[in-house]
Parts: structure tokens; C-alpha cells; sequence
């Protein structure tokens, strides 16, 4: 069973584009929606809009205080853009020191308008990162009751493992991008290392419902009583560890379709490796 718990989490990355649900009140009533139907992990970042997409759902979770202590937040840093660098290079970087980390912490907590974050992540590796001083920032962080737990996202083991080796604290969350049209992290060692996957661009873009993986996708949804993108969404779940879907839609009908997940028998499973990849297994 994932840590997670869910059949997917909602991804906010589009959420400032959303012009429908940018009023406070009606975000409130899409969040609460979406709480009712179990889903209840919302996956934030810094560079979403520039902070707009944790501003407007902060906004939304003061308009109607009971959502606060229901929510569960996920939220990354690290991504500098050109926009935001104060450098004068105006060149986008990567940035996981502990200044940078500890104020992204503190305006993410602000913009949201909740006491602590559920987990926060590194959104990409810095080679410049000293692992040590990273380490201890996030531990300190975790002592401090802003975050619950701290996490990594689209990291090399190599990179995750030296991290951890600075930290007292362990980190539990790995989010990647994990699809059938990108299945190599399947083959690495996230599982042995205690670390939930949380998959991101789980349907490829779009690219899973294209060519003869798309046409074996839709006749095994068909005798599944699915939608093709459950049936992707079902191939990852069925993953040990059973990774946890970012879905990046917003609408309530995707979502809704997207939640019918069924369970996958393993030549299924292989059956759509087969199609995703091109060639059967060795």
C-alpha cells in the first residue's frame, strides 16, 4: 500500500491558469469536492505560477478555515528561474542551500496559510549542493514542526543516498517521472532505499494514448470497463510500492474517470510494458 493512500494525487501545476476556479469561494468548493471523493494530497510547488498556485489555494483554504486541517500538502523548491534570480544573470539554476531552502519553507507556509507542510522536496538536484549543510537545513525544519517530512524529486540514487547519509531524519518521498512511456525508474532502487514513488506525468503527456500503445491501451480498458487513462493509472499502481499518480487535470469528470483504476493481472501488466517498449521481455 502506498503511503499516500489514494488512487492519485492533484497536481496544481495549472492551477493559476485555471481562471473558473480562481475566485477563493469556488476553489473552496472544488477542493472540498474533491476531499469527498478521498483525494486529498495536493502536489504544490514554488515555481507553479510563480507562487500563484499555492497563493490562490491558500486563499481558497482561508475562505473556508474546515478545509485547512483536511488537506495534505505537498510542496517543492529548489528551481530557481531567471525571473527570480537576484543574481543579475537572470539565468535559471538549481538552489539547495540552506537560505534558500529555509525561505522557500517560510513562504510556502505563508502562501498556503497552514501550519506545516506534509512533505517538502527538493525539486531537482544541485551539483553544487553541499549534502551536509542541505542535511541538516531539513532536519532542522522537520525539528521545527514546518515540514512533517522531507522528500527528494527527480533524483539519481547516487544523489538521494548522499543526502540521506547527511540527514538524521529520513527522507520518504521520491517524486519522478514515471509512465509506461518512461519506465526505466521502475528498474532502479527506490524501494530498497524506503522511498515512496509519487509519479509524475503519469499518462506521458498524452503520448501513452498514441501508435500501438494507445490501441492496446483502449482494448484492454474496453474488457476492463475502464477509461485508457485509469488502465495507465492502473499499470503504475500495480508497481510494488505502488506509486501514487500526479494527475495534472482539474476537471471533475477526468478525475472522476481517472479514479476507476482496476487491479491489473501480471500478463496485463506485461502486456502494455510489451506495447509501451516495442519488444517483449527477454
Amino acid at each position: 500500500m502506498s503511503a499516500f493512500e489514494v488512487p492519485l494525487a492533484l497536481g496544481m501545476m495549472r492551477l493559476h491558469e485555471a481562471r473558473e476556479l480562481q475566485p477563493p469561494e469556488r476553489l473552496a468548493d472544488w477542493i472540498e469536492a474533491r476531499l469527498d471523493q478521498g483525494l486529498d494530497w495536493f502536489d504544490h510547488a514554488d515555481i507553479y505560477g510563480d507562487g500563484q498556485g499555492e497563493a490562490l489555494f491558500g486563499a481558497a483554504l482561508r475562505r473556508r478555515p474546515s478545509l485547512a486541517s483536511r488537506v495534505r500538502i505537498v510542496t517543492k523548491a529548489s528551481i530557481v528561474t531567471p525571473q527570480r534570480d537576484a543574481s543579475g544573470h537572470a539565468v535559471k539554476h538549481y538552489d539547495a542551500s540552506p537560505a534558500y531552502l529555509g525561505a522557500a519553507i517560510d513562504a510556502a507556509l505563508a502562501r498556503l496559510g497552514v501550519e506545516r507542510l506534509d512533505h517538502f522536496l527538493l525539486h531537482r538536484p544541485d551539483p553544487l549542493m553541499d549534502a551536509e549543510a542541505t542535511g541538516r537545513a531539513l532536519d532542522d525544519a522537520v525539528a521545527a514542526g514546518k515540514i512533517a517530512a522531507a522528500g527528494v524529486s527527480n533524483f539519481l540514487p547516487e544523489q538521494w543516498r548522499r543526502l540521506q547519509g547527511a540527514m538524521h531524519q529520513r527522507l520518504t518521498v521520491h517524486q519522478l517521472e514515471l509512465s509506461l512511456r518512461h519506465s526505466a525508474p521502475c528498474f532502479d532502487a527506490l524501494l530498497r532505499d524506503g522511498l515512496t514513488p509519487l509519479a509524475w506525468s503519469p499518462l506521458g503527456g498524452g503520448s501513452v494514448f498514441e501508435d500501438r500503445l494507445g490501441r492496446v491501451l483502449t482494448a484492454e480498458a474496453e474488457s476492463h470497463g475502464c477509461s485508457p487513462g485509469a488502465l495507465a493509472l492502473a499499470w503504475l499502481r500495480r508497481l510494488p510500492g505502488r506509486p501514487t499518480p500526479v494527475v495534472g487535470t482539474l476537471k471533475p469528470e477526468r478525475l472522476d474517470a481517472l479514479r476507476q483504476a482496476p487491479e491489473l493481472s501480471p500478463p496485463a501488466w506485461y502486456a502494455l510494458l510489451e506495447a509501451a517498449r516495442s519488444h517483449r521481455v527477454a
